[in-house]
């Protein structure tokens, strides 16, 4: 039927029109924007666990720095620690050369002995990073606070955010405690009972007279107080207590050693895992331009195609005039 109140053919051309320009501009969208989820409404989900990931991602690259800064602060404190260890080392051989010297001898040996021991605290003072010293430090009472080292961003299955941290046990590894009444002194100037090396409450003794209670700590150890001169078992006692020192030092440097390669391997780990979180919203969200590149051209040809079936369903009722001529 011939009708000049309903053109059913036009009617079905701009519906089909409609829904390619739709679709056109939706193809358009993505090839500007680079996404096939932009927006929320173009896919709720996905969109959801996009944008949560990529704010995760924000973490973990903050995570990325906190490691960054850490490794400083770790190696700041090795640095210190290694220097001193050669400075003990320094004043141990001081101390050998010191058995059986004369009294003379031992006041020049005492002189460099001092000089290493004030070389000692400023080593340990100077080994500060962004304002952390693992090496000297001042505690009223109590122990000595752990450095945290945020090192990972979690997100459990339920949706909780947490953060783990890489703790150095300043106690262990700190060289001075100048603090009022420390739980325990550091490991140069904790007093030592010069038989065993054990660490003990205050330094005793007097030089010239051997005892079996003396102690002695190395920051403060000396051959002479300038009237008494050190035993020969008194500087093997002072052997001792350095000995035992140095030990502790070498432990110190190897935990410091161990938690710097532990923050190495948490960044490269964390800096995969941020490459990976990229790659699977990559994989939601991103568009493939072959493809769309591909459907653009389709729908550009259905465009045209729909203007030209428009056109012509538009001319039919042209044709009815025909029949009144």
């Amino acid at each position: 039927m011939a009708s000049i109140m309903t053109n059913a053919s036009a009617l079905t051309a701009l519906q089909s029109l409609n829904a390619t320009n739709k679709n056109l501009e939706a193809t358009q969208g993505r090839i500007s924007t680079g996404y096939r989820v932009a927006e929320a409404s173009d896919n709720a989900a996905y969109w959801s666990i996009a944008t949560t990931m990529r704010s995760d991602n924000k973490a973990l690259g903050t995570v990325q720095d906190a490691l960054g800064l850490g490794a400083s602060k770790i190696d700041t404190a090795y640095t210190g620690m290694n220097k001193a260890i050669e400075t003990v080392n320094e004043i141990k051989v001081k101390l050998v050369a010191a058995t059986g010297a004369t009294d003379q001898d031992k006041a020049k040996i005492q002189t460099e002995i001092k000089a290493l021991q004030s070389q000692l605290k400023s080593y340990a003072d100077a080994a500060t990073f962004s304002g952390t010293n693992m090496l000297s430090v001042s505690n009223a009472s109590g122990t000595a606070a752990d450095v945290k080292i945020v090192s990972a961003f979690n997100r459990s299955a339920s949706g909780t955010a947490s953060i783990s941290t890489i703790d150095v046990k300043v106690e262990d590894i700190k060289l001075f405690d100048g603090g009022a009444a420390p739980t325990k002194k550091g490991i140069v100037d904790a007093a030592r009972l010069g038989t065993t090396g054990a660490i003990q409450a205050a330094t005793s003794g007097t030089l010239g007279t051997d005892a079996a209670t003396d102690a002695f700590a190395l920051s403060s150890m000396q051959l002479t107080d300038g009237t008494n001169f050190a035993t020969d078992a008194q500087i093997g006692k002072m052997l001792t207590v350095t000995e035992t020192a140095l030990k502790e030092m070498t432990t110190a440097a190897t935990n410091l050693g161990a938690a710097k390669q532990r923050v190495d391997l948490q960044k490269t780990f964390t800096q995969g895992l941020m490459d990976s979180i990229d790659r699977g919203i990559g994989q939601l969200v991103d568009a493939d331009m072959n493809k769309e590149s591909t459907r653009l051209q389709a729908l550009q040809v259905q465009q045209q195609l729909g203007i030209q079936a428009l056109s012509i369903a538009n001319g039919n009722a042209q044709g009815i005039l025909s029949l009144f001529r």
